[in-house]
């Protein structure tokens, strides 16, 4: 049965800001039923990309930074783990204060962060400061999941899910490019230059969008102990959430593991490629971010079920193409454009769905639903680090492929006919869902496969 669309209550009409003081710089909320400017998405989309990068800077770097903080193979690959370990936690702890703090106001604090963070990274001469400094610029790098619920919230209903498509492809074109940009600055000024240039760029990024993001009310004034629990009790009250979690902990874990360690592959034997070679072989991959238009058309049309298990076959298949390309450089880079695709489609997906369950609480919907997948991403990343030391390449591309068979497997009974009754219990049961994401009466289990 094809997902059931459901509409949202209309988020308050656009209006300008009259809170006492403003003054010229404030920006107006769009009118109602009309889209974000052109302009606005594209800001929102390069902040997005350029903040999360932080958290992929050191993955082509890991032979660079063994080498200059002598350090082991599988110590390199702890940064990647600390970073997005970071970002979990900023999720857990940063993100729901989108729902009650002004997000302009947020979004420049945690930029300032980001900055010096990104200052302490790149002029670390050991690994336990360059970890810390990963650490704390990964949690504040959240900002670009308070970006994208924003953005969600300025969109009428019949556009969200392609305005959201479009920050999301800024998102992961950062995520793709940080790559190439730091293999490339590396080759020509050295790993700290990544880092410093970074820190240039959240500072004009925190200004930049403190003159350009209207000032719009938070819609939650709760305490933030109890916006804190009002998340975990999204996580508890809504199956959808906890499931598209999951998947993505699954797709993300893959992602993450095939990322951390193909570096290694590429700087050894049969290949011998410098900083420049990964960078171009990044830049490939990023091709699969071009996805991230049609995912979100794909979810305002009702398509997120099949096409959610398409991206994890398509993954699973890019994993085997990673095995048998060991010593095929054409056959690994359309295994990494394929494993980005499917990553950017299934978040895509995912995000659209969760959205949708309670409008008042997006931050903290999103909040818990990339939290749990990146607790994935991180595992993955350790993980795929491990097997690699013990097994190789086979080893690592054999545990990528399992991850999104059971992802795929787990599906499975979303794809079968459901009755009618069981969408229309969890159509009644959202309906009900308060405006600090907590159901008014006793909840129920939701009974509706996305």
């Amino acid at each position: 049965m094809p997902l059931i669309h459901r509409s949202d209550p209309p988020d308050p009409p656009g209006r300008p800001c009259s809170r006492p003081g403003a003054g010229p710089r404030e920006r107006a909320l769009p009118a109602a039923g009309q889209a974000p400017s052109g302009r606005l998405v594209l800001l929102l989309a390069v902040a997005c990309g350029l903040t999360v990068a932080n958290l992929y800077y050191a993955q082509p770097l890991l032979a660079v930074l063994r080498q200059s903080l002598h350090i082991s193979e599988l110590t390199a690959g702890t940064l990647i783990t600390v970073g997005q370990a970071g970002y979990a936690a900023g999720m857990i702890l940063l993100v729901p204060l989108g729902d009650r703090v002004e997000n302009r106001r947020l979004t420049t604090i945690l930029l300032a962060v980001a900055t010096a963070a990104c200052v302490v990274a790149g002029t670390a001469h050991g690994f336990g400061v360059l970890a810390g400094a990963l650490l704390v610029a990964g949690a504040v790098s959240v900002v670009a999941q308070i970006l994208v619920p924003f953005a969600a919230g300025l969109a009428p209903d019949h556009l969200r899910g392609r305005v959201v498509g479009r920050v999301m492809s800024g998102l992961l074109t950062g995520i793709l490019l940080s790559r190439t940009l730091s293999s490339l600055i590396t080759h020509a000024a050295g790993w700290r230059a990544v880092y410093l240039l970074s820190a240039g760029l959240m500072a004009v990024l925190a200004v930049a969008l403190r003159g350009a993001l209207p000032s719009r009310p938070p819609p939650a004034t709760l305490p933030y102990g109890r916006l804190l629990r009002s998340t975990a009790g999204l996580l508890r009250r809504h199956a959808v959430l906890r499931r598209r979690a999951l998947y993505q902990s699954l797709m993300f874990g893959g992602f993450s593991a095939f990322w951390t360690t193909v570096s290694y592959v590429l700087t050894g034997p049969p290949f011998h490629y410098s900083q420049i070679g990964v960078a171009l072989f990044a830049l490939a991959g990023a091709g699969g971010a071009a996805v991230a238009p049609l995912a979100g058309h794909w979810a305002d049309h009702g398509l997120t079920r099949p096409m959610t298990a398409a991206a994890f076959a398509t993954g699973a298949l890019a994993f085997v193409l990673a095995g048998l390309g060991r010593h095929q450089i054409l056959l690994l880079a359309l295994a990494a454009v394929l494993i980005d695709m499917a990553v950017q489609t299934s978040l895509v997906l995912g995000q659209h769905t969760v959205y949708r369950l309670a409008p008042t609480a997006r931050a903290r919907l999103n909040s818990a639903y990339i939290a749990v997948f990146f607790v994935g991403g991180a595992l993955g990343s350790q993980l795929g680090s491990v097997a690699y030391h013990l097994g190789g390449w086979e080893a690592l591309t054999g545990f990528g492929a399992g991850l999104l068979t059971l992802g795929l497997l787990l599906q499975a009974p979303a794809l079968l006919p459901r009755g009618k009754n069981a969408a229309d219990a969890q159509n009644t049961a959202d309906a009900e869902t308060t405006a600090d994401g907590v159901s008014a009466r006793r909840p129920r289990r939701d009974a509706r496969r996305p």
